[in-house]
């Protein structure tokens, strides 16, 4: 009862922090507000603190707290996870497919509105904005602008401020380890896409604020003058330049025919995010700089924590090569790292490339493979064409030459609790390798089952369709065929429906197709010495705490470094007369952004809060490493057992179904799996080509009974997920 109070109070406290943050990006346009924050760093500004310590306060600090309140809360709900399933809810409906299109994807009723919503504040930013420049126009005589080119420089600048909001929000839905959106039960690679939407719209708003810039300049004539400008105090024209060239560059080089066909180029490319920030910053000015720094505080803090994860290195312990291209990778893992079904890790082997990450599903379960666990990797492209060539080199050669192949892990990441388990019903939809989240699903309920624990329910019936170009595929689910022999005492009933394509009737069952495994080969590396163990990311706890320690250490030495290094106004004011503080106040400047030392001096704060951070994580790492029961692996027996352990021989039921040279009709078959089901509770997930995820969403769409009025409770009510693991 404790814990669940804690659980309630953190949710209670995330809602009120995420509501001040949004209900400040609704203020900051208006006058009341201008008026209120230039008295606050007024009076911030004699103090200690300064108003640099306010900006960061209110402006970023809110969104780092969420995300360190919102990891202590998903370990304490991972902790108080309760076996009953959840209640049919009357807001359930709007996570479900409202919009099913090839042009912009599945999108759910709490997507579309958070995109109108979006829309709506940044047109009620862009108005509020430009209505009050328009107000107090005047031609400006210094440039010899007319009031027409004012005006349309005003609304260019203005559209500079929309790409800032979207920068804001970019970088959130791509973190791993302190991921802000998993706290919404929205996973990394599924949150991606809004890293898309908002890095489009963010270069569009760009792109018209610096094109609209230099017509104006270009037709006042003082386009030579300024394009080249580096302004000492002020917007840094050149340094905007670059900003934008440089996020063109990578908008570019992420478009879909480039990130797929030459994805090299597209990974390259965008690390210059880097050169991005740094020039934004020098551009925009500091108090600018703080309404996005959120998002790049996280990520910074986030890429940090995952290099150091992924050292040291390991070792492929073995793999196991299909007919069908696909490879097995089997991975040393330590006894204590635990992982839910669906997650993926990211992979980088340096003997192909030393920067390339490239992510994977996990097919193994934590609960049965104490000491390893296995990826398939579909081989297609540069990358995993590379690494099926050197797996096979080392298998044409002598056994006593085989090499280790080194890997660096990151991961698994993946969702706080069983989400799948919360449903009375499962039919499963995958399409050629994206059987893979589903393998980890089914070996989870097999070890369940195993094992005979209550602790969770399980579903009554699981259905999987499973579409394939060739018969080759069939083999990869030669690793449950425990469960496919459909036991008395299995708790949960599982029926497997096979389509191959592209080929004919070959006669054979799912029984014969299953065993005949002479194609596959196997290789076991050999290792000189020891190996270190993957041990996965640090705890949520410690996560928390390190971000706690990044924020405060580059708080106070953001003070430190302003006090040294920024004259203050303060110690000169007083020994002026009131005649000479008047007459300043008449004839300096108004001072709309700092110089560029404070920029610099929230680089070199960043810097060095990163590094005390470094050093602090480096510690834990290196503590949890020997503290491990078994941080390393070593027996070449124990690899062969674990190699095994995942391959299950017997008598598959012959109630599963292969089907030759069709596709299936999905509507059909839902139609069936829910006469079956007597319209209780399903999860439909679906892993596979978006054409496949797309259908499967129209079905859900149509035929679930969320929205029809009467007897709810024998209408069907299908709950929708795509898993994605390739980005």
């Amino acid at each position: 009862m404790g814990k669940d109070a804690v659980v309630i109070l953190l949710k209670v406290l995330m809602i009120l922090i995420s509501t001040a943050w949004l209900s400040l990006w609704l203020l900051k346009p208006t006058n009341l507000w201008t008026r209120k924050w230039k008295a606050a760093e007024s009076s911030a500004r004699n103090t200690v603190f300064g108003y640099y310590g306010l900006d960061f306060t209110v402006y970023t600090f809110p969104v780092i707290a969420v995300a360190m309140i919102g990891l202590v809360y998903l370990k304490l709900q991972f902790w108080g996870q309760r076996n009953s399933r959840q209640k049919r809810s009357s807001t359930a409906a709007f996570s479900n497919p409202l919009v099913t299109s090839s042009l912009v994807g599945i999108l759910s009723g709490v997507e579309i509105l958070s995109v109108f919503l979006f829309i709506l504040f940044l047109a009620w930013t862009f108005y509020t904005r430009i209505s009050h420049d328009f107000t107090k126009l005047t031609p400006m005589e210094s440039l010899k602008l007319d009031l027409w080119q004012l005006k349309f420089l005003r609304v260019a600048t203005r559209f500079g401020l929309l790409a800032e909001a979207c920068l804001a929000l970019l970088l959130l839905p791509i973190l791993r380890e302190l991921a802000v959106f998993r706290i919404l039960g929205i996973q990394f690679e599924a949150s991606v896409r809004y890293h898309i939407w908002l890095g489009t719209a963010m270069i569009c708003f760009a792109t018209f604020h610096g094109a609209s810039t230099l017509f104006i300049w270009g037709v006042s004539h003082y386009i030579q003058d300024e394009i080249t400008k580096w302004q000492r105090t002020g917007r840094i024209y050149l340094a905007g330049e670059i900003t934008l060239v440089v996020g063109l560059v990578m908008w570019i080089t992420s478009l879909p025919q480039i990130r797929r066909n030459r994805f090299e180029i597209f990974y390259y490319m965008h690390h210059l995010y880097i050169i991005f920030l740094v020039f934004f910053l020098l551009h925009a000015g500091d108090r600018h700089f703080y309404m996005i720094f959120a998002g790049v505080f996280l990520f910074c803090l986030d890429k940090l924590l995952r290099i150091l994860q992924s050292w040291p290195q390991t070792h492929i312990l073995s793999a196991r090569l299909y007919p069908c291209k696909v490879v097995e990778l089997i991975l040393p893992k330590d006894t204590g790292l635990k992982y839910t079904p669906t997650s993926i890790i990211f992979m980088k082997i340096p003997s192909i490339s030393k920067f390339q990450w490239h992510s994977f599903s996990i097919t193994s379960s934590s609960t049965i493979d104490h000491h390893a666990m296995s990826v398939l990797v579909k081989c297609d492209g540069r990358w995993t064409t590379s690494l099926y060539d050197n797996i096979r080199a080392q298998l044409d050669s002598d056994a006593d030459k085989m090499k280790s192949i080194p890997v660096a892990i990151e991961g698994p990441y993946g969702p706080s609790s069983l989400t799948f388990l919360r449903y009375d019903n499962l039919l499963l939809v995958a399409g050629g390798i994206g059987i893979t989240p589903f393998l980890s699903i089914l070996h989870e309920i097999a070890a369940t089952q195993g094992n005979g624990s209550s602790r969770y329910r399980l579903p009554s019936r699981i259905q999987l369709i499973y579409v394939v170009k060739k018969s080759q595929y069939i083999g990869l689910l030669k690793s449950v065929s425990s469960l496919l022999q459909n036991h008395p005492s299995n708790k949960c009933h599982l029926k497997l429906k096979v389509f191959v394509t592209q080929e004919k009737q070959c006669g054979a069952t799912l029984g014969e197709m299953l065993n005949e495994t002479p194609q596959v080969q196997s290789v076991h590396f050999g290792l000189k010495g020891p190996i270190y163990a993957i041990h996965g990311p640090q705890s949520l706890y410690w996560t928390a705490a390190l971000a706690g320690i990044a924020s405060i250490t580059f708080l106070v030495f953001l003070i430190c470094f302003n006090h040294i290094f920024v004259p203050s106004g303060k110690n000169t004011s007083g020994h002026h007369s009131s005649k000479l503080a008047v007459s300043s106040k008449m004839k300096a400047p108004k001072e709309k952004s700092p110089s560029w030392v404070a920029d610099i001096l929230i680089i070199s704060s960043f810097i060095i809060s990163l590094a005390c951070t470094s050093l602090v994580a480096i510690v834990l790492r290196w503590r949890r490493l020997k503290k491990e029961e078994v941080p390393l692996v070593s027996s070449k027996e124990e690899k062969v057992q674990q190699l095994s352990s995942i391959e299950t021989k017997g008598v598959v039921e012959e109630e599963h179904e292969v089907h030759f040279g069709e596709r299936p009709n999905l509507e059909d078959e839902f139609s069936k799996f829910l006469n079956e089901t007597n319209g209780s509770d399903i999860g439909v997930l679906v892993s596979g080509p978006e054409t496949m995820k797309e259908a499967v969403a129209s079905l859900c769409q149509q035929k679930s009974g969320c929205f029809q009025i009467g007897n709810k409770e024998k209408k069907p009510y299908l709950s929708f997920h795509a898993l994605t693991f390739t980005l």
